[in-house]
């Protein structure tokens, strides 16, 4: 049972590799990397030069990958970043009491959100893709990463239970088992080009120093100074917002202002473009910036545009 069960492991790390995806051992029935932490490091053999991180260590040589799982029953961890991955990962909550934040009430699930910034974005959902169904029964959706540019990992990057895993992480692959339940091909088909509106949101770009709430409320013309005095509290309250609640903050900071909007007193623009400026300088990105405001806006009735980041 335990040779069958190496041989099927083996098998699907073999055919990721034919498919130039670099793979390493996991745990056996585990999704932590096999070997050990670079806090235990021994500085010998492999690691004579340093530790070797998993996605150092990950390869597509069959000999070496054929050696590797004929010891053990290891699960099958691949490496995005050098196989030129970006993949999105669309999780289910953990349990009943792991439900979406106010910025997306209403969501059940990663699927549900990432269905809504399609929406958002006036795309189609990106179903025509190498695709996996993870353990839990989730989603991810393999893309290749676009050229001259580094994508990185990221929990939530893309909004609540959307994860991407590119450079600095890692998926476990199709054929890998955790509690006896197994990651399975669902779409098995090449990995289609990430879509450059999906790239462009996951794109990062130079944080700007953080602006005085002070210079961030003149750029608001035309506005009476009960509106100006408004839009300053709601700014100071983003740039005041611990790390973890910035993304939260600057949500509540655009429904908040939605209001001025709708009354005719703030344009959406130069609202917008406020808003994204305090959420850039506490180093938010453009993406999360564009998915909050844009989300506070319509929660608020203010409408759909959101200034340019």
């Amino acid at each position: 049972m335990t040779h069958d069960r190496n041989a099927r492991l083996l098998r699907a790390a073999l055919t990721a590799a034919e498919r130039g995806w670099p793979v390493f051992p996991l745990r056996p029935g585990d999704k932590r990397p096999a070997g050990h932490a670079e806090a235990r490091c021994p500085r010998t053999s492999r690691c004579s030069g340093g530790h070797r991180t998993p996605e150092q260590r990950a390869t597509c040589d069959t000999t070496a990958i054929t050696a590797a799982w004929q010891t053990a029953p290891y699960n099958i961890g691949l490496a995005t970043g050098p196989a030129g991955l970006l993949v999105i990962d669309l999780d289910l909550p953990k349990d009943a009491d792991d439900t979406a934040p106010e910025q997306w009430a209403g969501m059940a699930d990663g699927l549900d959100v990432f269905a809504a910034l399609c929406e958002q974005a006036g795309e189609r959902l990106p179903f025509e893709t190498y695709t996996v169904r993870t353990r839990s029964g989730g989603q991810q959706l393999y893309f290749t990463a676009p050229e001259g540019k580094t994508l990185r990992s990221g929990a939530g990057v893309l909004g609540w239970k959307v994860d991407t895993r590119a450079w600095g992480g890692y998926v476990v692959a199709a054929g890998s088992t955790l509690g006896g339940r197994s990651y399975e091909i669902v779409h098995d088909a090449p990995a289609a080009p990430l879509p450059a509106w999906l790239s462009d949101l996951l794109t990062p770009e130079p944080v700007p120093a953080p602006m005085p709430v002070s210079t961030l409320a003149t750029h608001m013309r035309k506005t009476s100074a009960y509106v100006a005095t408004a839009v300053a509290g709601e700014l100071e309250k983003v740039q005041s917002a611990r790390e973890g609640g910035r993304n939260r903050a600057l949500y509540f900071a655009a429904y908040a202002l939605a209001r001025f909007i709708r009354l005719g007193d703030l344009t959406e623009q130069a609202a917008g473009a406020d808003l994204t400026a305090v959420g850039l300088s506490v180093g938010l990105t453009p993406g999360e910036c564009r998915t909050a405001i844009r989300s506070g806006f319509r929660r608020g009735g203010a409408g759909d545009e959101v200034g340019a980041a």
